[in-house]
């Protein structure tokens, strides 16, 4: 359906399902047309998904009626929503469908009935209808925000599989009598008769897409197709039925065979094609197919089940055993494990209880949960998931801009090249001249494929992103796909990502005179405002103690240095040795060990200081050393003082680290690696490492499966691994392989074997191309790139994990 990925007052990011695209040079006339329409900042087609991706100035209805209008005017659609209701009467049915008929971006109302029942059908363009006003007289439970669509993907692949099976049956006798060696009267009438189907019913689509590329001033490889089918049957029926005058031009054969095998053998490519296509966007699908469309709500004490859209938040969930998790929540009761691997790619069960979060489309395992609704819809995080890999699928990357510039020019370039030879082959080749010069034109016709072209980047793109979706990984767009596989060196956060994040107070020391208690109170007071990992530890140590902090007046954050805090009257300053220094304030040169120092001071005077130390994660070492085994320069970069940064860089065995780097220090090292000619990744956290993260090539962040910052990175992961960067990097590496390939294989077929088929070679080595197996090679060039994308698809966990 179409789909609005993001809204905002100031912009729209639309979807939109784009019906009728036949190759490469297809996706590049609509998205040349939407970006050149009014208010459209962006768009983007993409043929192996066969959606474009619009990005639109304000939600205007009327511009995006002329998104519709636009794509139907360059010979294409959209696949439109369909809602439907049933109505008591005709008369009923009637009055609903003309007061829906005059909304804007209704484009047909109707009542069909089913059962002896008047069933009003609607099928609608969402963003450019008043959705509200169609709600009222529909009702909001008969228009689905996630539901079917006016065509279905099958109904295409079902429709092709029929012209696919009768142009077979009808060509194999076509075949045995014209190549074995028959010779009976009306031979030629009788191929006719059995040709023509093949030419006029299944491949009929061919004549009508080239007749509506041309109505709109266009051409496409259905115009290349039609054409070659075209011109040799049109020869070879002008033979049986004029044969007078063709055997005075001394040039009586006939290429039946060839038009019908040219019919099948195509055919046969675009139902392969069709069907790897779909296998390409299985991810998404499937990643769609985990929303519930049920749940359980109470409400006032009483248990129901409605449909998902219709739950709101606040409302408390029941998830019993063995459910999907219809909605993002907060565990209020119950006990239980969720298996959260369709999300996060992580295997073990999670245990939940009271406070815990829960997302939807995970599933609980074992005891029964009440959850509170904190988020639904699209605000959830599988639907963030599955509008980001989509957003992925549908972007380009830069390694696709010189197929586009070919594709573009291509099919009037081949039609150029099959005139040019042709006649060519009339003025000076053998005799018979006419014959010649009609297959020489027929062949380059048939064997050039712009498809393959087209195909190369999206196809690897989608399998890519899919298979990153499913390992918990996460790619932004289709450049960040292309950038990761391009990286020689990672910089590192510290806290969090090489360490577990969950430091603990090891030590305190306090200025002469000073008491430990009271340190403690002026540090958890004003620690207790922030959400960072060693203030939340300080937090709990105090607590444990049972010292009540006091009570904060006033409070600044000065992301990466420290706060400044009014407690009890007294001024505060809390953080590390260099922050303390810059207020003015003296830290006694003294090391508290190796480790994380935490200062406070009052008033302007150094009161004491607590250390912290914070464990190295178990995945640390083995994740470092696969990036080492990767060929990647590794460096740490971390705010914590030069004894734990130090320390942790080491026992990793990195050379490189840098200490005590406020986020602006950490963007400055990136970028100095860059300067020295360095292709950089950064891993953080996505919050003090954002300036950094900005910087580098590519961005890593964790998401940790709740409360996920999607946007704030290129490339994010669902789960705390720090494996998965080197995972990241394989992937993006395997998929720009992939994409070369594919190129490679493209740009070869078509510069070889347009010239072959020109008959470029004859003088020097005698060699012709048959216009059949020209049409084999064309429709299988497209199914092997498709093909070759979908090894991605198929990569295993324990590939990816592998050094």
């Amino acid at each position: 359906m179409v789909a609005i990925e993001k809204e905002t007052p100031e912009a729209s990011e639309l979807m939109l399902p784009i019906e009728g695209m036949t190759c490469a040079a297809c996706a590049t006339r609509i998205e040349r047309r939407l970006s050149k329409l009014e208010g459209v900042s962006e768009a983007v087609v993409n043929y192996a998904t066969e959606e474009a991706r619009v990005v639109v100035n304000g939600q205007s209805p009327v511009l995006a009626q002329g998104l519709l209008d636009t794509v139907e005017r360059a010979g294409y659609g959209i696949r439109l929503d369909r809602a439907e209701t049933f109505s008591d009467s005709p008369e009923a049915a009637e009055e609903l469908v003309a007061a829906i008929s005059g909304l804007d971006g209704i484009r047909k109302a109707v009542v069909a009935e089913e059962a002896g029942r008047h069933l009003v059908l609607v099928d609608y363009f969402a963003p450019a209808t008043d959705m509200q006003a169609l709600q009222d007289l529909l009702g909001a439970a008969n228009i689905p925000d996630d539901g079917p669509v006016v065509d279905d993907s099958g109904a295409r692949l079902r429709g092709l599989t029929r012209r696919l099976v009768v142009a077979a049956v009808l060509t194999i006798p076509i075949m045995v009598l014209s190549m074995g060696g028959f010779d009976f009267p009306y031979l030629n009438t009788l191929l006719l008769v059995l040709t023509l189907p093949v030419v006029a019913w299944s491949g009929a689509e061919f004549f009508q897409l080239a007749w509506r590329s041309l109505r709109h001033r266009a051409t496409d490889m259905n115009t290349l197709v039609a054409m070659g089918v075209g011109t040799a049957f049109i020869y070879s029926a002008g033979v049986v039925l004029a044969p007078g005058f063709f055997d005075a031009a001394g040039a009586a054969g006939v290429y039946f065979e060839a038009a019908a095998v040219i019919v099948t053998l195509i055919l046969l490519g675009r139902w392969l094609e069709e069907r790897a296509k779909g296998r390409t966007g299985e991810a998404v699908r499937s990643l769609i197919q985990l929303q519930p469309r049920t749940a359980t709500v109470l409400r006032k004490g009483v248990e129901s089940a409605m449909p998902v859209s219709e739950v709101r938040l606040g409302d408390v969930v029941l998830i019993r055993p063995g459910e999907q998790i219809p909605v993002d929540g907060t565990v209020r009761s119950g006990v239980s494990s969720v298996d959260e691997a369709m999300i996060t790619g992580e295997p073990v069960p999670v245990d939940k209880s009271a406070g815990d979060r829960v997302v939807a489309g995970t599933i609980n395992t074992t005891g029964a949960l009440h959850c509170t609704v904190v988020r639904v819809g699209k605000d959830t995080l599988l639907q963030q998931i599955v509008g980001m890999v989509r957003r992925a699928q549908g972007s380009k990357a830069d390694i696709q801009a010189l197929a586009d510039r070919i594709a573009a020019v291509f099919v009037p370039a081949v039609i150029v090249i099959a005139t040019v030879s042709a006649l060519a082959w009339w003025f000076l080749g053998p005799e018979p001249r006419l014959n010649h010069a009609l297959l020489r034109f027929v062949t380059v016709l048939i064997i050039a494929c712009p498809c393959a072209l087209g195909l190369a980047t999206p196809t690897a793109i989608v399998a890519a992103t899919g298979r990153g979706a499913r390992r918990g990984i996460l790619y932004r767009n289709a450049n960040a796909v292309e950038l990761a596989g391009t990286l020689n060196a990672v910089v590192l956060d510290k806290t969090g990502t090489l360490t577990a994040g969950k430091p603990r107070v090891a030590s305190v020391t306090v200025r002469e005179g000073a008491e430990e208690a009271e340190l403690l109170k002026f540090a958890a007071a004003a620690e207790s405002q922030s959400e960072h990992p060693l203030a939340k530890a300080i937090v709990s140590h105090v607590e444990s103690l049972g010292i009540m902090h006091g009570t904060v007046e006033s409070f600044e954050s000065l992301t990466g240095s420290g706060i400044r805090a009014v407690i009890g009257g007294e001024p505060v300053l809390v953080g590390n040795r260099a922050f303390l220094d810059t207020q003015g304030v003296t830290v006694p040169e003294r090391s508290l060990a190796v480790g994380t120092e935490v200062h406070v001071a009052v008033s302007g005077t150094w009161l004491g200081g607590i250390f912290l130390e914070d464990e190295l994660r178990p995945e640390a070492k083995a994740a470092t050393s696969r990036l080492q085994s990767l060929g990647l320069r590794l460096a740490v970069v971390s705010g914590d003082a030069t004894g734990p940064v130090q320390a942790v860089a080491e026992r990793l065995g990195i050379s490189s680290w840098k200490a005590g780097a406020r986020p602006e220090d950490k963007a400055a090292f990136v970028e100095a690696l860059q300067a020295d000619g360095a292709r950089v990744g950064m891993f953080g956290d996505g919050i003090n490492d954002a300036p950094a993260l900005a910087q580098a090539d590519v961005g890593f962040a964790v998401g940790g499966g709740t409360g996920i910052a999607i946007e704030s990175s290129d490339i994010t992961f669902l789960r705390d691994d720090p494996n998965l960067v080197s995972d990241a990097i394989k992937l993006s590496r395997r998929a720009m392989t992939v994409i070369r390939q594919n190129l490679f294989f493209a740009f070869v077929y078509n510069v070889t074997l347009i010239p072959l088929a020109a008959g470029a070679f004859y003088p020097a080595f005698g060699w012709l191309l048959n216009p059949m197996i020209a049409s084999a090679a064309m429709a299988l060039s497209s199914v092997s790139v498709v093909s070759n994308s979908l090894r991605l698809s198929r990569i295993k966990d324990s590939t990816l994990g592998q050094d």
